[in-house]
């Protein structure tokens, strides 16, 4: 240290990048510590972000308690403070006396990018220096740009420039120095850690796989196998084709770029990169929601495409509960919604299904199935899930055009042939032979009886007609257009 320099305390802020490895805020703040100064992990519980507590806050709190653990056994316990966001942060300022520094990864989208200008409005008067990272994304919003510095629109023309970009390191973290520099100031912060006490009493404790050293057993799992086979078989939900990384995305459980660098190294000089590659692109389509959400932060309540702005829907609270509860008389939905209900999770394919379904069979909002996902989804991703809706309802920027409709009955048959994924879900369906497991309401009474299923009674008729509501939503859309 030299002459007249102070010692100081850091503080890093940990939000949804709950884990130590690859974490950039946590690796920036280490570097920065000189002898003498000392290092505090902080969590900021927001209690009107917890009076509903859904599926989606039960995983992720789950993770959190993970997180807290895995501090605490490397020697760096997490603070916590609570309240409104003055009073928090005031709290941190006087408890710390000499609180210097500030790091934490920025959120660029939404409420947490409103959040991160509040908190740096707050220190800008005093001596705290504030260091916002970017880290949650491979590439932050505004990296991927056109040769005349505009944003892209289009996923193709943005996928062939994030390809060629060079791809950020993994962050390194020093968990000697970690530990050497830690400091236990919790005695100091007594009604956070009643807060997270509280929290920690209202989760369920049933997400067992929740968790960084967890999310890294899955991705190492995913890249010794199921990657090279991810493009045959990522779209059918009876078979586990998918890597399940989605949660531990959502919470930073798992960094993207550890996932990037993960597969890439695993590949090495393989040719047989199909699998992989597939996989990236979806990686490079978190990105490009991200982006997306960033150019236009209104995207979550209104249409990206300004003809299809105030469109006509069916408001119809009996056929959007018919929708969420998973009885809609189409298996295929049905099994889908079950498992979102059941999991807090749903399979990619079966998102694009009921999402199509509810926008075009149905004509209810977008929003109300993109609200509904935001309060059941455990790997809800609020640029990724507003894209997502906003394509399907062909509404958004790079949308599926507004003619392709799905129909239920054919991705059911085509993508869970042999009814496996729906008697899974559905399991008053089980006894139904393969030729009617996509159309139970044809099967002849007589069978009905047999395999104990009653269509109308033990599982319920369409509430809608495909055909029907097909040339209903080509009217709709023809109408805006």
């Amino acid at each position: 240290m030299k002459a007249g320099e102070k010692m100081g305390t850091t503080v890093v802020w940990f939000r949804r990048d709950l884990r130590i490895h690859d974490h950039t805020a946590l690796s920036k703040a280490l570097q920065s510590l000189t002898k003498g100064d000392r290092i505090v992990g902080l969590f900021f519980i927001q209690p009107n972000l917890n009076e509903s507590f859904t599926a989606r806050h039960d995983y992720y709190y789950e993770t959190l308690m993970k997180h807290v653990d895995h501090c605490e056994e490397n020697g760096f316990p997490i603070h916590f403070v609570t309240g409104s966001l003055e009073d928090a942060f005031s709290q941190l300022k006087n408890q710390l006396t000499d609180l210097d520094q500030l790091y934490f990864n920025a959120d660029e989208t939404g409420g947490g990018a409103e959040r991160d200008q509040k908190v740096i409005d707050f220190f800008d008067s005093t001596s705290v220096a504030v260091y916002p990272c970017l880290d949650h994304t491979i590439h932050a919003a505004e990296e991927v740009k056109k040769q005349d510095g505009d944003l892209y629109k289009v996923f193709s023309s943005y996928y062939k420039q994030w390809r060629q970009l060079n791809k950020p390191s993994i962050q390194h973290v020093d968990l000697a120095k970690l530990k050497e520099y830690a400091t236990d100031q919790r005695g100091k912060f007594s009604s956070g850690a009643e807060a997270y006490k509280n929290l920690m009493e209202r989760k369920t404790g049933k997400w067992k796989y929740a968790g960084e050293q967890e999310g890294l057993k899955r991705l190492e799992d995913f890249t010794h196998s199921k990657m090279y086979d991810y493009h045959n078989k990522r779209d059918f939900p009876a078979i586990s084709g998918t890597s399940l990384l989605s949660p531990y995305l959502r919470t930073g459980a798992v960094s993207t770029r550890t996932v990037y660098h993960t597969i890439v190294d695993e590949l090495g000089e393989q040719n047989n990169s199909e699998g992989p590659d597939t996989y990236i692109q979806e990686l490079a389509w978190r990105d490009f929601y991200n982006m997306i959400y960033f150019q236009y932060p209104e995207s979550k309540d209104m249409e990206l495409i300004e003809k299809y702005r105030g469109m006509d829907w069916n408001v119809d609270e009996e056929l959007l509960q018919a929708w969420k509860e998973g009885v809609t008389g189409y298996p295929l939905i049905d099994a889908a919604m079950k498992q979102l209900n059941q999991i807090g999770w749903m399979h990619n394919r079966l998102r694009m299904a009921v999402a199509s379904f509810l926008t075009k069979d149905l004509l209810i909002d977008w929003r109300e199935g993109e609200r509904y996902f935001e309060e059941q989804l455990i790997d809800y991703e609020p640029a990724s899930n507003i894209g997502g809706w906003q394509w399907a309802s062909s509404t958004g920027t790079d949308a599926a055009p507004y003619f392709r409709i799905f129909n239920p009955t054919r991705q059911s048959e085509r993508f869970d042939a042999e009814g496996n994924f729906i008697r899974k879900y559905l399991p008053q369906l089980k006894d139904v032979p393969k030729k009617y497991i996509h159309t139970p309401w044809k099967m002849p009474s007589e069978m009905q009886e047999e395999v104990g299923c009653r269509i109308g009674e033990d599982y319920p008729n369409p509430i809608v007609d495909h055909d029907t509501m097909r040339k209903r939503a080509l009217e709709l859309y023809k109408e805006k257009g």
